[in-house]
């Protein structure tokens, strides 16, 4: 298959080309994609071929994204912290062109570096050699974290990866 011929579609159904050898993310609620790899640290400058669809049809969740990343196979760690802004989505391994492993994300009991606080008084927000720390939780369905220094909840993590 061509590169161009990466993404086609039908009339009932979009194909995305299989990967040799690396991670698929499935399930990403739509619109986070680009997201997602800014938490897998994949920019424009990065090594990764990576294939993106976003906003396509989906029978569990009406619309969702997907990312592929061809040659690399992502640890369990980073695609746990995909859970704080998609805590349904699952992750398919691939190699020779078969899905080897098949997961769901789970949510981590605490991240370190990846939010930043929102309190601007905080003291990991201060020029002391200190990393941002939350502790996750969920309250109803929506995922929370919750500061370790200042005690400041969130439910938007979004805004602050």
């Amino acid at each position: 298959m061509k590169d161009k011929d990466c993404f086609k579609q039908d009339r009932k159904h979009l194909v995305i080309s299989k990967i040799r050898s690396g991670t698929v993310i499935d399930h990403i609620p739509p619109g986070m994609a680009l997201l997602v790899l800014k938490i897998l640290g994949i920019s424009p400058g990065s090594k990764e071929a990576v294939s993106m669809a976003m906003n396509v049809p989906s029978s569990k969740m009406g619309k969702k994204d997907i990312v592929k990343v061809e040659g690399k196979f992502i640890s369990d760690e980073e695609l746990n912290r995909i859970s704080l802004i998609a805590p349904e989505a699952t992750i398919n391994l691939v190699e020779d062109f078969e899905i080897t492993r098949k997961f769901a994300v789970e949510l981590p009991e605490v991240v370190e570096k990846i939010i930043s606080c929102p309190n601007q008084n905080c003291i990991s927000n201060s020029k002391e050699p200190i990393n941002s720390r939350f502790k996750i939780f969920v309250v109803g369905k929506k995922v929370t974290a919750k500061c370790d220094y200042c005690g400041k909840k969130i439910t938007n993590l979004e805004e602050y990866i």
